[in-house]
């Protein structure tokens, strides 16, 4: 079973020892449309505008204004309607799929944590990379090169035990940390 969680932040356990945990809640959604295979189109609320093509689809599926965004999840529902929380109780493990935080354009000593050269006496050479090719053969750079370039933002999976779920406020409690940054909204999925 898949749910949509909001990371709101970490923290950590009372008692010895402690043990460092993220929160998340999970998001307030309506099942749509159920398909095989217990696929299921959900429509949840990130409070940002909608559209036409959104409003249409509210309009399909019935929904109140504040379902403004669409989601593919397997769900434990037999039928459309609000979201089955049951699973949560007795979960143990998930994997949570978050994006996490992109830091831009960045070098190869923040992206890939080379040393650099001599920061004085003249060097010239501080934070640069270096020589990035071979002699006259192959005559080009190879493949898989560490270089500058676009670093975050990427899609990040990773396995946490279930500490807690409060139902009644919908926060799940796992266990060590989940990238993104705090607000970010991504996906869990129970696993066994």
């Amino acid at each position: 079973m898949e749910y949509l969680v909001e990371k709101i932040g970490m923290s950590r356990t009372i008692g010895v020892p402690s043990v460092p945990v993220t929160l998340c809640k999970v998001l307030d959604a309506k099942v749509c449309e159920i398909g095989e295979d217990k696929k299921a189109i959900v429509a949840y609320s990130d409070g940002k505008k909608s559209n036409k093509a959104i409003a249409g689809q509210q309009k399909k599926y019935n929904l109140s204004k504040e379902y403004n965004r669409f989601a593919t999840l397997k769900v434990s529902n037999e039928e459309v309607g609000d979201l089955d929380l049951a699973p949560l109780k007795s979960a143990k493990k998930v994997k949570s799929t978050f994006l996490s935080k992109g830091r831009g354009f960045t070098g190869v000593v923040k992206r890939w944590n080379f040393a650099g050269g001599p920061g004085s006496h003249g060097s010239r050479f501080h934070r640069a990379g270096g020589s990035i090719g071979n002699c006259e053969w192959p005559g080009r750079v190879q493949k898989g090169r560490k270089m500058p370039g676009q670093y975050g933002n990427k899609q990040i999976t990773v396995k946490n035990e279930v500490i807690s779920f409060d139902e009644e406020n919908g926060i799940l409690v796992l266990k060590g940390a989940i990238s993104g940054a705090n607000g970010r909204v991504g996906k869990i999925r129970i696993i066994k």
